[in-house]
């Protein structure tokens, strides 16, 4: 019998987990979140540019044990869809053997693990390589969510409709959004906030818009209005809110 046919056949699959670990801040994990992360053996994880353990590590390394088993993933920060299916496939590979031989794992990832979420892919790489592996994810703290807790402001109220977009390739996308929606989430706009800035200054809407730099780590930044950033360079975890009508306490 060949390894791959020893995989398929495995009839003790341990369990994969996918963990919410909040954008930034430790005390955003939840309670079943902690408890599963401390229970597992091998903690999955995407790792840095420098092949180390990533973002999501660093949140959640004060509550990991020191016999734990730590494994890195690759999985890069590009668009090219070749490449991203193959690293979720790779990522896939080197999961499943683990789970064949019994062992839960538990993939950590930035924010909710529903919300625009490596996890999601390399969930389907596992599934395709073991159909019969249960997956399961466990919630928590979105960045948007965080970001307006942190400008202590509601992200929607009454009849208000959201737009979240993704790190936008095409500007368009956001002239569009402003023409239906009250609220405009720009999920990682630091590599267009130049072209966002003037487009919403078009529209004389940079007062009606704020900025939440790292949310939830010790670098977190706010910015309330965006009318001084002209010149601004945000880091990559960076979110943008546009609120077309203001909220004050």
């Amino acid at each position: 019998m060949t390894s791959n046919e020893l995989l398929t056949k495995s009839s003790a699959w341990g369990k994969l987990w996918g963990v919410s670990v909040g954008p930034g801040n430790d005390e955003w994990l939840t309670l079943k979140g902690l408890r599963i992360l401390q229970t597992v053996d091998v903690v999955a994880c995407p790792q840095n540019r420098h092949g180390k353990p990533g973002m999501a590590y660093n949140i959640v390394k004060s509550h990991l044990r020191p016999e734990q088993t730590i494994l890195p993933l690759d999985l890069p920060f590009v668009r090219d869809p070749v490449q991203l299916q193959q690293a979720w496939t790779t990522a896939g590979e080197k999961l499943v053997p683990l789970l064949a031989q019994g062992q839960d794992v538990v993939f950590i990832t930035e924010g909710d693990a529903s919300l625009y979420s490596t996890f999601s892919y390399v969930a389907q790489s596992v599934h395709r390589l073991a159909p019969d592996v249960k997956i399961t994810t466990v919630p928590g703290v979105c960045s948007p969510l965080a970001a307006m807790a942190a400008l202590n402001m509601p992200l929607s109220l009454g009849a208000e409709k959201i737009a979240i977009l993704p790190a936008l390739y095409d500007v368009s996308e956001l002239t569009h959004a402003l023409e239906w929606a009250e609220v405009v989430v720009l999920m990682k706009v630091a590599s267009v906030f130049g072209q966002v800035w003037q487009i919403l200054h078009a529209a004389d809407l940079l007062d009606h818009a704020s900025l939440v730099e790292q949310v939830g780590s010790p670098e977190e930044k706010l910015y309330s209005s965006l009318v001084d950033l002209a010149d601004h360079t945000p880091p990559y975890f960076s979110i943008l809110i546009v609120r077309r009508h203001d909220y004050h306490f």
